[in-house]
């Protein structure tokens, strides 16, 4: 494993997290200094499973600082952003396909106060959202395709990485670029490297059930600093 050669900012998911200890696990965050933390809603339609819902949202707002970073893998998505607002989460991002007019959607969102984003499935390209980076705070990129945690890197899905971040840079945008699945000790810093500002951390680093906890943060802490 190499160090990154940017600096980035690590989010915890949540889904992966001790949900029977999760006032625990949020004051370890917060002691640990994590800045934002990624809470995957699934719906049981978009994708297979099922996970967190407004009022847990909510609950964890009311009892951590941390900003939160809503990721809406959801059908009908326009019926979501009005429930999952009430957590008054820094970012909220979507995938365009759910909804029949992925720009209004995003500047419902801002409306509201919360930053809007997009999520890019593996098989969805960047030229079909390319329209909708001008109004976007964040993309996020899935690295895996969405719905479960603990599935293998899509390959092709770094040089999409770093395509957009080179898309960015031509256009004068200042988008954030977050990657997220499969985030293990060997793919954080080609993510990086590519381009991503932001790390989702999940079951392959920070939830590795094969280290404590502390020592998954300091670890992800230095990869983070290039310390």
């Amino acid at each position: 494993m190499h160090q990154p050669e940017r600096a980035f900012t690590v989010a915890p998911s949540l889904m992966c997290a001790d949900l029977l200890n999760l006032g625990s696990e949020l004051s370890t965050f917060e002691q640990a200094g994590m800045e934002l933390l990624h809470m995957d809603i699934m719906d049981g339609h978009y994708v297979p499973n099922m996970t967190l819902s407004p009022d847990v949202c909510t609950q964890v707002a009311a009892a951590c600082a941390i900003p939160q970073d809503i990721h809406l893998m959801v059908e009908n998505v326009d019926r979501f952003v009005p429930l999952f607002s009430a957590a008054a989460p820094r970012y909220m991002t979507f995938h365009p396909e759910t909804t029949r007019h992925p720009l209004r959607t995003m500047q419902q969102i801002r409306a509201g106060g919360i930053r809007p984003g997009i999520a890019i499935d593996p098989a969805v390209s960047l030229a079909t959202v390319e329209p909708l980076l001008l109004e976007a705070d964040i993309v996020c990129v899935m690295t895996v395709s969405p719905g479960y945690s603990g599935q293998a890197l899509i390959p092709w899905s770094l040089d999409k990485i770093a395509d957009l971040a080179q898309l960015r840079a031509q256009r004068g945008l200042d988008f954030l670029i977050e990657a997220d699945g499969n985030a293990s000790w060997d793919n954080i810093p080609p993510m990086v490297d590519a381009g991503a500002d932001i790390i989702v951390a999940g079951t392959s680093s920070l939830f590795d059930a094969t280290m404590s906890r502390s020592d998954a943060l300091t670890r992800l802490q230095r990869l983070a600093r290039r310390e």
